[in-house]
């Protein structure tokens, strides 16, 4: 919703400004300009990334406009599956915890926490640490170098469709020169006729690089940037793993340890520690909700 209200506010002063100073309105109207820079901007697109990264642009354009971003349900339930993992963990034998770990989507702890589970790229970032922290022989700072590296190659990862876009962003002024020389090539083969068509061919041609310009610092580039937000903060989750389960592996109790990992989210989406109470002593795994009863 963010960026449709600037993209509306930001054509509306343009377009607006434009007609207050006298233009006409449909001068701006040269669709075959607009062909030209969007075709030219879309095919150096595809030459430039793979199509993994052309499908995950479009992905990410989705989480851009929709502002998908953790919300601190999110973060609730990621410190949740953390706290009943951690018990599991800290009274349970190995071959007991096994099976939560090699298969989480059958494990009553990941389906207490479906948002959890339904990021499969998560789930299994937990799983396999907590499956390193279960055979009892790394160390927490080779841990914390570990983690450290993969969430550097996850923010890479993710990162690309905005490093792709922004690539469009910074070439879009270029293609705009490029549709206005061949409208001006265009009218040079008019200098014949009168001054009114001639006018209105070099016109059409400026658009070209009014087009070219407005799309790339007011379009394409304002979206590559929100793609980097949404999927900066949406990378935060994985630091929030890394911290909690360092301060287990540390000897932390699993209550505290959510504290070290609470503490990493933004104040503005950062749950209460009475919130992070009421969901982890709350909800509980099914196990202990049979065995309560």
């Amino acid at each position: 919703m963010g960026i449709l209200i600037g993209l509306v506010v930001t054509l509306g002063c343009v377009i607006g400004g434009f007609m207050a100073m006298g233009g006409h309105i449909v001068v701006l109207f040269q669709p075959w300009e607009a062909v030209i820079i969007c075709g030219a901007a879309f095919g150096t697109f595809l030459v430039a990334n793979p199509i993994a990264t052309v499908k995950d642009a479009g992905k990410a354009c989705i989480e851009a406009f929709t502002h998908a971003v953790p919300k601190q349900t999110e973060y609730l339930e990621t410190l949740g599956v953390l706290h009943s993992l951690m018990r599991e963990l800290r009274s349970k034998s190995r071959s007991e915890v096994e099976p939560h770990i090699d298969n989480p989507y059958e494990s009553p702890i990941f389906q207490a926490y479906p948002t959890v589970l339904k990021n499969r790229d998560l789930t299994h970032f937990i799983c396999d640490y907590c499956r390193i922290i279960l055979l009892g022989n790394a160390r927490p700072f080779e841990i914390e170098a570990l983690m450290d590296e993969e969430i550097q190659t996850i923010r890479r990862d993710k990162l690309k469709p905005y490093h792709a876009l922004q690539a469009v962003a910074d070439g879009l002024p270029a293609l705009g020169i490029v549709a206005a020389v061949l409208g001006v090539v265009k009218a040079m083969g008019a200098l014949n006729q009168s001054p009114e068509i001639l006018g209105a061919l070099v016109g059409a041609a400026l658009v070209g690089t009014f087009l070219g310009i407005f799309l790339s610092y007011a379009v394409v580039g304002p979206i590559a940037a929100k793609i980097k937000v949404v999927r900066d903060k949406k990378n935060r989750l994985y630091v929030v793993v890394k911290q909690t389960l360092l301060a287990h592996m540390n000897g932390s109790l699993p209550q505290m340890a959510l504290e070290f990992g609470r503490k990493t989210i933004s104040a503005h989406d950062r749950p209460s520690i009475d919130a992070v109470e009421q969901k982890t002593l709350g909800i509980g795994t099914a196990e202990d909700q049979k065995k309560a009863a």
